[in-house]
């Protein structure tokens, strides 16, 4: 089976697939996509960090210019909601927004928040665990982002229902070619967030709190001043999107890939809480099977990657899944290594757009990981081989059924 983003099969287990691009060459052109797929870890390492390249091109170019066909009306607010957002900004608008933004998320925010994270953890196992199971993934996967994310930008409590379907929906559009059904709940997504948001925005200006859309509010730059109200606004919904989603994924991967490995599964659960070897098995995990399996890139002036060279105006696919698989990188890497001490994956992305939230993800993992690693809690095991969610780039379980065992 080839490179086919929409087939069940290959959605259900890349690897196969990625290991023959990289025997094919360091960029293959994909005719279903329309893309310059690029597998190999260097290679995917440089390109993030080459400016050659964009998420966008209109800050360079019109869509004519460029060869592109300006989007459809009508997924105009998608497109304002995620253009404003750091995912797809370029420099010099995206050094301005980071910066900004970085003095309203900052590693003391994170740290903050830590015992929150934690105690949030084990309050979802514990209610897990006294079910006697159940699927892990809306116990404990989705619950644990969703409320501290809401908890970082000060959404009430009797709204945080809202999030993860709006989230879901635009990250509906990130996915190769999406249908009109697909675009059409994504734009409807956008406009209540925002409009959301935007009420949530004026009301922290009356009433500023302690949290990081207050902080966003205050923030300012002697040269740069602040954050327009759309700059905040696509910052929150990139903040719950990249953060949820991701952090989600990975949870569950991570743990099927664990019951697929009892040996490492048996490993872990002789690290306890030492946060140094969970920190490192998180990392693997991440690795092994990361929940972001592409990064798209516009090609804004010529590229050589290998003997291909790549022309302005084309689009490559920088395949992290592949990268974090290269045995040109990574010794024996179709085996989950959790203390695997050398390990430069690209889960994160590099360059200017490497995730804010990472910091914020990694403890939300290793405080989940640890509540079910935990002592007093019995092993657990899956109940039945679960189902994929049907995403390519965003790649996870619709669901994993678990029950804990005393054997």
């Amino acid at each position: 089976m080839g490179f086919d983003p929409w087939d069940a099969g290959f959605v259900t287990d890349p690897y196969p697939a990625y290991r023959e691009l990289r025997e094919q060459g360091r960029a293959v052109w994909s005719g279903s996509t329309g893309q310059w797929l690029v597998p190999h870890h260097a290679d995917v390492s440089a390109l993030l960090r080459d400016r050659r390249l964009g998420r966008t091109y209109l800050h360079r170019f019109t869509h004519e210019e460029f060869g592109q066909q300006p989007p459809p009306p009508e997924h105009e607010p998608f497109h304002v909601l995620n253009g404003a957002g750091l995912l797809d900004l370029e420099d010099p608008a995206h050094a301005r927004v980071r910066r900004l933004v970085a003095k309203a998320f900052t590693p003391r925010t994170v740290e903050r928040l830590a015992p929150a994270v934690e105690r949030l953890a084990r309050g979802l196992v514990a209610r897990l665990l006294a079910d006697g199971g159940g699927d892990l993934l809306a116990a404990v996967a989705e619950p644990l982002p969703v409320a501290v994310i809401a908890e970082l930008l000060g959404i009430p409590e009797s709204d945080r229902g809202l999030l993860r379907p709006w989230s879901a929906d635009i990250c509906g559009m990130f996915e190769p070619r999406p249908d009109a059904e697909t675009a059409r709940r994504a734009v409807r997504a956008c406009v209540e967030f925002g409009d959301y948001l935007r009420g949530l925005i004026a009301d922290r200006r009356r009433r500023p709190g302690d949290d990081v859309i207050s902080a966003m509010i205050s923030a300012h730059d002697e040269g740069d001043g602040r954050l327009s109200e759309q700059e905040m606004v696509s910052t929150c919904v990139l903040l719950l999107n990249a953060g949820h989603e991701a952090t989600v994924n990975a949870t569950a991967n991570g743990w099927w890939a664990l019951f697929r490995n009892p040996a490492q599964l048996d490993l872990l659960r002789t690290f306890g809480a030492d946060p140094e070897k969970l920190s490192t098995a998180v990392d693997e995990l991440l690795r092994y099977d990361t929940p972001l399996q592409m990064f798209e890139r516009w090609v804004l002036d010529d590229i050589r990657v290998g003997d291909t060279l790549i022309p302005r105006g084309a689009e490559v696919a920088l395949l992290f899944g592949s990268a974090n698989r290269d045995p040109a990188r990574f010794a024996r890497p179709d085996a989950l290594d959790l203390v695997r001490a050398d390990n430069p994956h690209l889960s994160f992305g590099a360059g200017i757009h490497y995730c804010l939230g990472a910091p914020l993800a990694r403890r939300e993992l290793l405080a989940s990981f640890g509540a079910l690693l935990a002592a007093g809690v019995p092993p657990m095991r899956p109940v039945r081989e679960p189902r994929w969610n049907g995403g390519y780039v965003m790649r996870g379980l619709r669901e994993l059924v678990v029950e804990f065992t005393t054997y």
